[in-house]
């Protein structure tokens, strides 16, 4: 009997262990971008369903044009570029003719198209002089013109916008040049021009660091690609007004340090929480979309009410200070912002009395990811709830993770980077379109002024 108990407690524990795992491979099986922190690119062809009719019913969001948001169509404009009259030459009812006829109305309708593409040549020629005193004097030609037969500007800014801001592969930009603009441009050229705008925004990322170094809060975050066919990071520093991007080897402070904006900066950092970043003596935040799609997971996939009461709370906190920031003030009064951390605290608790420790060297399961999630959430709750004492701090990190989405486009569409010099040379561009966007400028304009010898600067944050 004593034997046939230890096969029992042993299958029981062979059992329990079972269990743990499975749940565990059904918790991974089951992971996506909106229960966890996987990035979108990382779905590849399993993406989830998109929100049923019920949620977003419940979400109080109706397909197509959400109300209050501005109509787009194509408007006629008052100075067409060409006006053509068509009139009647004949009368539909007896034959006549109406050559000099009364006018009586006029219907226009804009057709929107394109004229046809080609390559306007411009030839400069350089005269030589003779003075009276014997001496012949050449004039200068303009700094545009490098060689006896070159691209322009326009071309090469062409160029560095299609490889950086539209993300096209050298082979295919030679391709859209012979065949759009007639211009037979090689793979070469196009690289060389992508590494001469590069070169050229230099004031550009002195200005913009220095503008990061002084807002009262900036985004962080980093992500791998790969370079001369290694691994490699994208770390990424930004505001709603500027970009800055920078590729280095390392992931930690080595490259945080290399980018020259944590480092010396006063103002809030936000992040989503990765170690290193704790290393830097400035306040700090925390992305709560992670901590809402962390939550989720709990409350939905392990049916945990306190994760649900959680992301509610959280989800109230941000429509508290979106409400009170529309009134013009600065800060929530205090018996509101002590209202939120008191339940705020409630719930954690409430979370560790179902979630203990788990016991020693377990690496994985659920139960070690929901007592992490609510340690952190308990030991940082300052860094969590910034926004709701800091009006200067957003409630999420997804600033940066849209910045910094566009490196993992890249990579999607163009492939890996053959060289460390052509990751740094995409970085650099990118954070040039990306400010300008931001910041409603001219890209292509400025992009041709770095052919110019000249540079776009931003304005502040």
């Amino acid at each position: 009997m004593t034997d046939l108990q230890g096969v029992v407690a042993t299958q029981a524990a062979e059992i329990t262990a079972l269990r743990a795992e499975v749940a565990d491979l059904r918790e991974r099986l089951e992971r996506n971008p909106r229960n966890s922190s996987m990035p979108p690119s990382a779905e590849l062809f399993t993406k989830p369903p998109s929100p049923s009719r019920a949620e977003r019913r419940a979400a109080a969001k109706k397909q197509g044009k959400q109300p209050g948001a501005p109509g787009r169509h194509l408007a006629q404009r008052a100075d067409p570029d060409l006006v053509v009259t068509h009139a009647p030459t004949a009368c539909t009812s007896c034959g006549s003719g109406l050559e000099g006829a009364e006018v009586v109305d006029t219907e226009s309708r804009q057709v929107f198209d394109l004229p046809e593409i080609h390559l306007h040549v411009t030839e400069h020629r350089a005269q030589r002089r003779r003075c009276g005193c014997g001496a012949t004097t050449k004039a200068t030609f303009p700094a545009v013109a490098t060689a006896p037969a070159c691209y322009g500007p326009g071309v090469r800014a062409l160029a560095a916008y299609l490889a950086v801001h539209q993300h096209l592969p050298f082979d295919r930009m030679a391709q859209l040049f012979a065949d759009v603009l007639g211009a037979p441009v090689s793979v070469g050229s196009l690289a060389q021009m992508v590494t001469e705008a590069a070169d050229a925004t230099g004031p550009f990322t002195d200005q913009v660091r220095e503008l990061l170094i002084q807002a009262p809060a900036v985004h962080f975050d980093e992500t791998g690609g790969r370079v001369q066919g290694s691994l490699h990071w994208v770390h990424s520093a930004s505001t709603s007004l500027l970009t800055l991007l920078g590729c280095h080897k390392r992931r930690g402070r080595v490259a945080m340090d290399d980018l020259g904006v944590l480092g010396a900066m006063s103002g809030v950092a936000i992040h989503d929480g990765w170690k290193p970043y704790r290393h830097y003596d400035v306040d700090h935040a925390l992305c709560n979309a992670h901590h809402l799609r962390e939550l989720i997971a709990v409350g939905i996939g392990w049916d945990q009410t306190w994760a649900n009461d959680l992301a509610d709370l959280m989800r109230e906190a941000k429509r508290t200070v979106a409400a009170a920031r529309a009134t013009g003030s600065d800060q929530l009064d205090p018996a509101t912002l002590h209202s939120i951390r008191v339940r705020y605290g409630q719930l954690v608790a409430k979370g560790f009395s179902l979630n203990p420790e788990p016991e020693t060297g377990k690496r994985s399961g659920y139960d070690k990811k929901a007592f992490n999630l609510l340690r952190r959430l308990d030991g940082q709750r300052d860094d969590v709830l910034r926004f709701t004492t800091d009006f200067a701090v957003p409630f999420d990190n997804n600033q940066a993770e849209r910045d910094i989405r566009m490196v993992k486009l890249q990579q999607k569409i163009s492939g890996s980077w053959r060289t460390l010099q052509g990751a740094k040379n995409f970085c650099a561009i990118r954070s040039y379109v990306s400010t300008m966007r931001k910041q409603d400028a001219d890209i292509l304009g400025g992009l041709r002024l770095l052919f110019e010898g000249q540079v776009w600067l931003p304005a502040g944050a």
